[in-house]
């Protein structure tokens, strides 16, 4: 069963990643066998080595700066349930719905987004 803590870690290390756009800390949020899903863009990034590629392309969406708010709507087994809002300067307002399956290490193998610009 994932933990709350496990919970917070990943996603602070998800917004960790997302700011510095480094390899090495993308990579260390999935397993090698990791899926990436998002609607409505049908993103489908399938291994980390896509999800990797797949995060970096989205760089030019952070120009202007960015922020993002998160809290955890719930826990069941080892999948959370996530609600988060990104506001970019250049793009504008988001919410978003997450879940994330999680394996024993507390790395993601399955991520799901529901992203909706508000």
């Amino acid at each position: 069963m994932v933990t709350e803590d496990q919970v917070r870690n990943w996603v602070e290390g998800y917004v960790r990643a997302w700011a510095s756009n480094g390899k090495k800390d993308i990579a260390a949020l999935f397993t090698p066998r990791a899926e990436y899903h998002e609607w409505p863009y049908e993103t489908d990034w399938i291994g980390r080595d896509a999800i990797v590629a797949g995060w970096r392309s989205r760089a030019p969406w952070q120009e202007g700066g960015w922020e993002f708010d998160w809290s955890l709507l719930a826990l069941n087994g080892d999948t959370a349930a996530i609600e988060g809002t990104g506001r970019y300067k250049e793009l504008g307002t988001f919410a978003n719905l997450w879940t994330v399956t999680f394996d024993k290490n507390g790395r993601c193998t399955v991520f799901r987004m529901w992203n909706n610009e508000v």
